[in-house]
């Protein structure tokens, strides 16, 4: 388990990024994820707040871009282990003047307003609604470990940054940096599609084989959206009178609102979906697996089984072993 006062590695997930967004006491925000970068896609999620990228981090990577200190923009340095994700939402939500954020933030971003990115870190590090909501997705362990483990350089080490806009301008905001990075002017139409080479070009600058990036958008919740949308095609179906000009729009405005409520309860039926992965996150299956293993020894199935397994596991590298030797004999031949 996960001591309290330490901060856990949590999943990269919109439905759990979400809910930590909601206990917060964010209100109509949700994340979703991008699964490739198009204009279509950015096209859908308006209106959007910011971007949350995951990359591999890379130990000595340079990056010679200056760091500026911007007034009124929240920014933080990641001071703690495991936080980059949580930091990343912040980096987002405490930048968003215009989103109910609920009084705990409120009352958070108003006591940091004046503090260095350091001592806004600290601060963030200590505070319990952030750290405990974000502990409580941690995985549970079968053993407590009192020594916390620290990655070395054979482990595969994880970072998320977040793309902000603020006030006409685009930020990358990444605590392991001394500040902001601008990446130039902006507006509320085309802020994702200057973020769009940035992120494309750190893609790029690993190899080719490297796949494990993941890209998340804040935006407005979609059932919020959705609902405005439906209200807002009601009343002009109201409004319609009964001629030919009248009667061509009430039937595209119908049209509408069946694809809306479509929309909508695909929506909901997503959010039900996050809702039961995130309590199947949160429970503890280590005492049933313990005792199956237990009433499986007991029955002397178990080790039979562990056989099986270990035989399927040899038969299945042997095959895979040959694929490979096969084609070198073909281009020999």
């Amino acid at each position: 388990p996960c001591r309290m006062s330490s901060w856990c590695t949590i999943e990269s997930d919109p439905g759990v990024f979400t809910e930590l967004l909601t206990t917060w006491g964010v209100e109509a925000v949700q994340v979703e994820e991008l699964y490739s970068l198009d204009d279509a896609v950015f096209a859908d999620l308006t209106p959007a707040y910011g971007l949350i990228f995951l990359f591999k981090w890379r130990a000595g990577e340079r990056d010679e871009r200056p760091v500026i200190s911007v007034p009124g923009l929240f920014f933080a340095r990641q001071v703690i282990n495991n936080a980059c994700a949580t930091q990343a939402l912040l980096s987002i939500i405490l930048n968003c003047p215009h989103v109910s954020i609920g009084k705990d933030l409120s009352e958070f971003r108003e006591f940091t307003r004046e503090f260095t990115p350091e001592v806004r870190g600290l601060a963030l590090s200590n505070c319990d609604l952030v750290r405990e909501t974000h502990n409580s997705f941690a995985r549970p362990e079968p053993w407590v470990v009192d020594k916390e483990k620290v990655a070395d350089e054979d482990d595969d080490v994880y970072h998320f940054i977040a793309y902000v806009p603020f006030n006409g301008v685009l930020y990358e905001l990444d605590g392991l940096k001394d500040g902001p990075i601008s990446l130039g002017p902006c507006t509320s139409d085309d802020w994702m599609l200057i973020a769009r080479p940035e992120i494309q070009k750190r893609i790029e600058s690993y190899s080719h084989k490297e796949i494990r990036f993941n890209l998340m958008a804040m935006i407005k919740s979609k059932r919020v959206v959705y609902g405005e949308t439906l209200e807002r095609l009601g009343q002009e179906l109201q409004c319609l009178g009964e001629g030919d000009e009248d009667a061509s729009r009430r039937i595209a405005v119908e049209e509408q609102i069946v694809t809306i409520r479509h929309k909508l309860q695909n929506e909901e039926e997503k959010i039900e979906r996050w809702r039961q992965e995130n309590i199947r996150r949160r429970h503890n299956y280590v005492p049933f697996i313990v005792e199956l293993l237990r009433i499986l020894a007991q029955n002397k199935q178990l080790m039979p089984l562990l056989e099986r397994a270990m035989e399927k596991e040899r038969k299945k590298k042997e095959e895979a072993k040959k694929e490979e030797t096969e084609p070198t004999k073909n281009m020999s031949s």
